[in-house]
């Protein structure tokens, strides 16, 4: 017996009861930052594997473990994505956008891969609303990314769930010799460290500072700090983001083990993080990439952004019970036609209230059937009325309109006054 068809593990359907929800939280997010002023870009799934191995780093987790790479027919070597931002700046690189100093605030959305070990709210295909913005290079724009995010929360109502966590890198040069100071410490508590610890010190001894041993953890208590690493520059910039947060009231906590997990990081780096979502605690984080155009061929271009993970976000939402009352309603009415007259009426009647009320959500019944089987159907549907031809009905040219959720008694609505009934009903109900 074959076996049966299944999905890759660790990259799953979105099944029909759960993309209200994606769409709901998609919406909102595109809504927010239309009105902040950020465009959508959309990059393909597939770039040359070089692109990410330049930008996020050859010594990193994800390029040494977790791309997808494979060769194509031409003998090129290709990886789905496993993040936005490179290929965000591939694209504005090719396209000249950012060319002459130019703004450019965009955004993209959609999935990722990384070949990791699924687990709740962690997948190997996960998707991610990202947004990047070139050539701003205060720390008025940073503040600005994180007091989207901010206000996102409160409209999705998870505001009082998640904590902002942030931290400096500075530039390249101070992170330099902050990296040979860490080093210089680890290394004379080597034995101490552990397995995966002792490899990131050769390769990304940064990333030591994020590990969760507590045996490692122990012994970073008396590492060197970044903060008494910073230049001139990146202090007063952190220090006015830190101002600007200030002035909004946006809570925050200082983490001086905050360092991300790619290579092209500079100055401010940030999560939004929460704890009711078990390990995986991250729902948002990103931070500034001064030099990371510059490094992938082009000129010095100022770069900030950041990355939200949707599975996460929407998990929370369902975690909390977030979930607005017209989410897991996906139908307004449902009418109800017996008879081929009363069907073919019951389309014509449908099609003029759609005119009239673009926003309905109006389902009409299909497949035919009887009294019962189609009320069966209407219950079903979760729809707020029911509307219903019958012979009598189209007597009189008059629609039955009788509720489904709560009380009220069925009425006798004309066809004429049917949309104007329902828009009253449908807002009001």
């Amino acid at each position: 017996m074959s076996k049966s068809l299944q999905a890759i593990r660790g990259m799953n359907d979105i099944l029909p009861e759960q993309t209200p929800l994606w769409r709901y939280f998609e919406g909102t997010v595109a809504r927010l930052l239309d009105n902040y002023g950020y465009k959508q870009i959309r990059m393909p799934i597939v770039e040359f594997t070089e692109l990410f191995k330049r930008s996020i780093g050859e010594v990193t987790d994800i390029v040494e473990k977790e791309m997808y790479t494979f060769e194509d027919r031409n003998g090129d070597s290709l990886t789905l994505r496993p993040e936005g931002t490179a290929a965000c700046v591939r694209a504005v690189l090719e396209h000249g956008i950012t060319g002459g100093g130019q703004v450019q605030k965009l955004w993209y959305i959609g999935p990722m891969f990384r070949h990791e070990r699924p687990q709740k709210g962690r997948y190997r295909q996960f998707h991610q609303i990202g947004l990047e913005v070139f050539n701003l290079d205060g720390p008025d724009i940073d503040a600005e990314l994180i007091i989207m995010t901010w206000r996102l929360w409160g409209e999705l109502g998870i505001r009082d769930a998640v904590k902002l966590e942030l931290n400096s890198l500075g530039t390249s040069e101070s992170r330099g010799r902050y990296r040979e100071a860490l080093v210089e410490y680890l290394s004379a508590h080597h034995d101490k460290l552990d397995e995966d610890s002792q490899r990131r010190l050769k390769t990304n001894p940064l990333r030591v500072l994020d590990t969760k041993n507590a045996d490692t953890q122990a012994v970073l208590v008396d590492a060197p700090k970044m903060a008494d690493y910073l230049d001139d520059e990146s202090r007063a910039h952190f220090e006015g983001l830190k101002a600007r947060l200030d002035a909004v009231g946006i809570p925050y906590v200082l983490n001086p083990k905050l360092v991300r997990g790619l290579d092209y990081y500079s100055k401010t780096v940030f999560e939004w993080v929460t704890d009711k979502l078990g390990a995986q605690g991250t729902v948002c984080a990103g931070g500034r990439y001064d030099g990371l155009v510059e490094q992938m061929g082009g000129k010095p271009t100022p770069g900030v952004g950041f990355a939200m993970g949707i599975e996460r976000l929407v998990l929370m939402l369902e975690t909390l019970e977030q979930i607005p009352e017209e989410i897991s309603r996906q139908v307004d009415v449902y009418l109800c036609a017996f008879g081929e007259e009363a069907e073919l009426a019951g389309l014509a009647l449908a099609e003029r209230v759609r005119d009239e009320l673009p926003n309905l959500r109006l389902q009409v019944n299909a497949g035919a059937g009887s009294f019962k089987s189609q009320f069966k159907k209407a219950d079903k549907s979760g729809a707020l009325y029911a509307l219903i031809l019958g012979d009598d009905e189209m007597a009189q040219q008059v629609v039955g309109f009788k509720p489904l959720r709560g009380q009220g008694e069925q009425q006798s609505i004309a066809w004429d006054a049917l949309a104007a009934h329902l828009a009253t009903c449908v807002v009001q109900g």
